[in-house]
Parts: C-alpha cells; sequence; structure tokens
C-alpha cells in the first residue's frame, strides 16, 4: 500500500508534477547470498595478495600476468552475479512497479553492463 509519505512529485515529459513513489529504505538484491560474495571476495584478496608476494618474489612476468587474469575473470564472476541478481530482482520490482521506475532500472542496468564490458 502507498501512502502520501511514499509519494514526491516529479516532473513528467509535459512538464506536470506526477507522483513517483519513493521507497522508504533501498534494500540491495544481493542480500540473500551475501556470505557467498563476501567469501568470493576474501578469497579474491588473497589471490591480490599473492600477486604482491609475485612480484617481490620476481616471479616471471607471464606468471604474473596469467595470475592477474585470474583475478580478472574471479572479479567479473562476482559483478555478473550481482548484475544478475540486480536484473532479477531490482529490475524486476520497479518494472512491477510503474514502465518508468522499469525503464529507469533498465537503463541502469544496461550502464552497468558497459561498465562491466570494459573493465
Amino acid at each position: 500500500m502507498t501512502t502520501t509519505h511514499d509519494l514526491q512529485a516529479a516532473p513528467s515529459p509535459t512538464g506536470a508534477q506526477c507522483p513517483v513513489r519513493v521507497p522508504p529504505t533501498p534494500m540491495a538484491g544481493y542480500s540473500m547470498s551475501k556470505d557467498d560474495y563476501q567469501t568470493r571476495l576474501r578469497r579474491i584478496e588473497g589471490q591480490i595478495r599473492g600477486l604482491q608476494r609475485l612480484v617481490d618474489e620476481d616471479t616471471y612476468c607471464i606468471d604474473v600476468l596469467t595470475q592477474i587474469t585470474s583475478v580478472t575473470k574471479a572479479l567479473q564472476g562476482v559483478g555478473l552475479g550481482l548484475l544478475d541478481e540486480h536484473i532479477r530482482h531490482c529490475v524486476r520490482d520497479a518494472i512491477d512497479e510503474s514502465d518508468e521506475a522499469g525503464d529507469a532500472k533498465i537503463d541502469e542496468a544496461t550502464a552497468a553492463i558497459a561498465r562491466l564490458l570494459r573493465s
């Protein structure tokens, strides 16, 4: 149920003020598997420390580059998982809320995909 404190006035394309639902507290889409993400990120953190050690020990460049590739892929995996959950949770909820909210979340997800592809 939407109450008056959940609504804000926002300009429409015609310039008129339209009520827009503002959720009281945003919820992260990954909250259900937060422990899994923390575990994966701690593992990646360990890989980064390993990379630092390889450089300190003057390890052969190609071996260091191979480990950098491994860390990069691990981070991309975390990013893709978060993106998947964002689409399944946040985008789906926004689409159910309204066309405008859905379009905004789709634009946000598209921009996030573009950033992931550039990395």
